[in-house]
This record gives C-alpha cells, sequence and structure tokens, in this order.
C-alpha cells in the first residue's frame, strides 16, 4: 500500500468534518413517532450522514478513493439539499430542533441554502475528480456547513 503524506490541518480538517457527520447521524436519528415532519427530516439526514461517511472514509485513506463513488454519494447529497427545509415549518414538531429554528428563520434559512449551495459545488467538483485532493476543500465546506447549522439550530445532548 503507497504511504500518503497528510498534514496535521488537512487531518484537523477532516475529523471536523467526519464529526459534522456524525452529529447530523445522531441530530436526526432520534424518532419521536409523533410526527412525520420530524421523521421526514430525521431520515434526509441521516441520509446524508452515511454518504457524509462514505466520502470521509475516503478523506481519512486517499489511496482508497473511488471516483464512481464519491462522484455519486456527492450527486445525492446535492439532489437531496433541498428536501427536508420544508419539513421545519410546523414549530410543534421540534424533534431535535432548537427553538431558534423558528424564532431565528432567516438564520435557519441562511444556513439551509448555504447546505444547498456547497453541496453543488461539491457535486460539481466530484464530477471530473480524480483523487481526494481534487474534492477535498469541497468537502471539508459541507462539513463546515453541517456543524455550522448543528451548532445554534440543533439541540445539544445533555
Amino acid at each position: 500500500m503507497a504511504q500518503v503524506h497528510t498534514n496535521k490541518s488537512f487531518k484537523s480538517l477532516f475529523s471536523i468534518t467526519l464529526m459534522a457527520a456524525a452529529l447530523g447521524l445522531t441530530a436526526c436519528s432520534t424518532s419521536t413517532g409523533s410526527s412525520p415532519d420530524v421523521e421526514a427530516r430525521q431520515n434526509s439526514m441521516k441520509n446524508w450522514g452515511d454518504a457524509m461517511g462514505f466520502m470521509g472514509d475516503m478523506a481519512k485513506a486517499p489511496d482508497t478513493f473511488d471516483a464512481d463513488l464519491f462522484k455519486e454519494q456527492a450527486a445525492f447529497l446535492a439532489e437531496d439539499a433541498a428536501n427536508p427545509w420544508s419539513h421545519f415549518e410546523d414549530p410543534e414538531a421540534v424533534g431535535n430542533a432548537t427553538e431558534a429554528v423558528w424564532s431565528n428563520a432567516d438564520g435557519f434559512s441562511a444556513e439551509a441554502e448555504n447546505f444547498q449551495k456547497v453541496t453543488a459545488e461539491l457535486n460539481a467538483a466530484a464530477q471530473n475528480a480524480t483523487s481526494m485532493d481534487d474534492v477535498k476543500p469541497a468537502f471539508g465546506q459541507v462539513g463546515a456547513s453541517c456543524k455550522s447549522c448543528h451548532t445554534d439550530f440543533r439541540a445539544k445532548d445533555e
């Protein structure tokens, strides 16, 4: 197996990205059973976490980069990026969302729009990628978007 040189900042960036993906899984995996809206957005975000996990595994071990799989996962994220946001309209369907989703609707909307933007950029980068280096910056931006939204709009685990 070829040895790949990586630096600490690269490892840190992807550690943060992977952590954000894991938070995405956690943030949306607890079903209340009482709201179809909560379940719909949790399912969507769980699928995002799964896609980020596949790509994150490649980020951790760049010699395993599979261009077709990465392209498929990036396309999925870009295509699905707009789906869960309409399921946040009912303030009674809280799930793991904070009150800020509704009291700071403009901020929440900006986070949703940013996620759609960065997933489209990742998808564009992935279409002709031949290595992890080709998608690394865009992948990091998607993880940062997840983390940013969860900071203000996801209830903290106690």
